[in-house]
């Protein structure tokens, strides 16, 4: 291990104070990815700022039937929270497909969505790679492709995200709070990630010195039903081939539909949010052939790689599966 330095912030304020003046900062909660990566050589920070024991633990309801959850609430308290398993079942669903119950019990919802990439040549240092090294290349590229992305990738980058917590939390319009040396402001998750361009090396829209407090989740709309659905290649601690977090809503007394909000996992650079295939569902019937338009809809752009051809199928059959569900939840 690389020596480093060690400061354990007592507020976020002095968190964001340390990060200005240090731009070989780098925050530390649970640690989870982040000492993985410098035990493997691919980060070697100078210093970390440990925000782990700031009072951001708390899940509280608003007024208006939303939900604010901590950036430092552990995922396995997350996922078990009541009013989170009644009211966003495909977060809870979402948090328990992820990882092992030692890791929920560590990992931060912050650091959880702030998590890099698996891509195995990312880890590898000794492997070109554009997200870790600009400019050096990108080993994917004709080489290991099962798990990377076939829509909104480019030249300098096909890696996914890994997170299957920010997959429902786009589902459900989440916003995350902010906080850097100008005060609090929020942002839309689905705006807090970027897709590769030519600047894979940036995950997200965070600049150095900011630090995420919480997220925020608006009440769903009445008559709303959720899931998360993840396909892997075993049955626990493996990452998303695909995941499709859904929810739906239908007219009081008939099968039409008139609300769906729809995230991929799995898929691309970002949680992949299917506006496309949102819009074929609204106004159509809750039918196997309104769910396979839709699929079809939203990968009709996805331009896989040779040898990850068979994710685009697999990303239309979870979610027609994942719909499909949610109809008949409704109906029993």
């Amino acid at each position: 291990m690389i020596p480093f330095e060690y400061h354990r912030a007592s507020s976020a304020q002095d968190a964001v104070t340390v990060l200005a003046e240090r731009p070989d900062a780098v925050l530390l909660g649970g640690g989870t990815n982040l000492v993985d990566h410098m035990k493997l050589g691919v980060v070697a920070p100078s210093l970390l700022v440990d925000v782990s024991r700031l009072p951001l633990t708390d899940i509280t309801e608003d007024p208006d039937g939303g939900l604010r959850i901590g950036a430092a609430v552990r995922n396995s308290d997350l996922a078990a929270d009541p009013v989170v398993r009644a009211r966003y079942p495909a977060l809870s669903r979402a948090l328990l497909a992820g990882a092992s119950g030692q890791l929920r019990n560590l990992a931060t919802t912050a650091g959880n969505l702030l998590q890099r990439t698996r891509c195995v040549y990312f880890q590898d240092v000794s492997t070109p790679c554009n997200k870790r090294d600009p400019g050096s290349g990108c080993s994917a590229i004709g080489g290991y492709v099962r798990y990377h992305a076939i829509l909104g990738a480019s030249p300098q980058c096909v890696a996914t995200h890994p997170s299957d917590m920010a997959v429902a939390l786009s589902m459900l319009d989440a916003h995350v709070v902010l906080q850097d040396h100008e005060g609090e402001k929020r942002i839309a998750l689905a705006d807090l990630y970027r897709l590769p361009g030519d600047r894979p090396e940036l995950d997200t829209v965070l600049t150095h010195g900011q630090l995420i407090i919480a997220v925020e989740i608006p009440a769903p709309p009445p008559g709303a039903r959720s899931n998360y659905r993840k396909v892997r290649d075993r049955a626990s601690y493996a990452f998303a081939l695909v995941s499709v977090a859904a929810e739906l809503v239908r007219e009081p007394g008939s099968d039409e539909i008139s609300s769906a909000r729809i995230a991929f996992g799995g898929v691309a650079h970002k949680p992949w949010r299917a506006h496309e295939a949102e819009g074929v569902l609204r106004g159509s019937p809750a039918t196997e052939d309104a769910f396979a338009r839709a699929a079809r809809a939203e990968l009709a752009h996805a331009n896989p790689l040779a040898g990850n051809e068979f994710k685009v199928e697999l990303a239309q059959r979870t979610l027609v599966a994942t719909l499909r569900s949610l109809t008949e939840q409704a109906s029993r």
